[in-house]
């Protein structure tokens, strides 16, 4: 027989065992922040991170953090993610996002997926590092605008950024706003994308793709599209600049602006196609809200203009065969990336 004492003690002991089980299910140091998010999928280069900014499990945590952190802003108002939403593979779903100070961005925001490979940045191709894009952005009035001494006081305020920063950068760094930049750089080079049914497809899973897929993607890679001489290699990029006559006015003067060569008016750079079926609205200015309206726009072989990319040709393509090629652009959604747990911790 049990006694009091030995029911309250069994009694105490589980309840006790409960709590342990429930705060490790809410803790800070789940799972989700041991794995290491600096490997490349199968058929990718190894993701290039600099040698003054190497990849560190802390450092990636900690730019996770920040990029979802409004406190950056003057007002507290706006994070990264307002126009890099995890939802849409970390573009956004507007032509013009509206920024913190109410100005309309004069361009369609381009994802950030596998952006650790590019060596430029922008649709302009303007030649910056991820951590000077990140660190001129805290302090734009298109973006941040904010002040560096502001935004170090705050995180030094902070609960748990002070010690997030020395488990990032080693004891006794401080939560300046240079180091900020550093580890949102080093969470965004992990935003790496290449495990979606045609990257299944491609690594031997026969059954990865539909039959119209397959068909699709023969379309895509032929010489009567061209699709691939431009959207190229496992970023479905040749990161070069061409203007493809998506639109009749091109008021965006593009590539020019960062090299003056009057060739390269209105010339773009070509975006990568992965994802694409949740990135809409496409191209510079968003002007197509459908992948069905892009895809007619190059059937027809685009609007005419005075540096047009010469393979652009109509396609006479059949309502069949453009059917085809939309569902192979779609077998490049990679659902298994965007829905990665450590999006979700932020409400994404």
């Amino acid at each position: 027989m049990y006694n009091i004492k030995n029911i309250l003690f069994i009694f105490f002991s589980l309840c006790f065992l409960l709590v342990l089980s429930c705060e490790d299910k809410n803790s800070n140091t789940n799972p989700i922040d041991e794995i290491d998010y600096s490997k490349a999928p199968k058929g990718f280069p190894p993701i290039p991170f600099p040698k003054d900014n190497q990849y560190s499990p802390t450092k990636e945590k900690l730019g996770r953090y920040l990029f979802f952190e409004k406190i950056l802003s003057r007002d507290s108002t706006y994070s990264c993610a307002n126009c890099h939403n995890p939802r849409y593979a970390f573009a956004n779903n507007v032509p013009n996002p509206i920024t913190i100070n109410k100005f309309p961005l004069p361009r369609n925001v381009l994802s950030l997926v596998n952006v650790g490979y590019r060596k430029s940045l922008n649709w302009d191709g303007v030649e910056i590092t991820l951590e000077e894009a990140i660190y001129h952005d805290f302090t734009s009035p298109l973006f941040f605008d904010n002040d560096t001494n502001e935004i170090f006081q705050r995180l030094s305020s902070h609960p748990f950024y002070p010690k997030m920063f020395e488990a990032a950068f080693g004891k006794g760094s401080k939560p300046y706003p240079y180091l900020a930049a550093k580890a949102i750089a080093t969470f965004v080079r992990t935003l790496v994308s290449g495990t979606s049914s045609y990257d299944k497809f491609i690594n031997g899973d026969s059954s990865a793709l539909t039959e119209k897929q397959k068909l699709g993607m023969r379309l895509f890679f032929s010489e009567r599209t061209r699709c691939s001489e431009c959207h190229s290699g496992f970023l479905f990029t040749d990161l070069k600049y061409h203007n493809t006559g998506t639109t009749n006015h091109y008021f965006d003067f593009g590539r020019y602006y960062i090299t003056g060569d009057y060739k390269d008016r209105s010339k773009l750079k070509t975006p990568s196609l992965r994802n694409v079926e949740i990135t809409a609205p496409y191209i510079h200015d968003g002007t197509y809200q459908t992948l069905e309206k892009v895809i007619e726009n190059y059937n027809r072989g685009g609007f005419p203009f005075f540096n047009k990319d010469t393979t652009i040709k109509p396609l006479n393509l059949t309502n069949y065969e453009k059917e085809a090629l939309l569902e192979f652009l779609k077998s490049l959604t990679d659902w298994d990336f965007l829905n990665q747990p450590r999006f979700k911790t932020f409400g994404y």
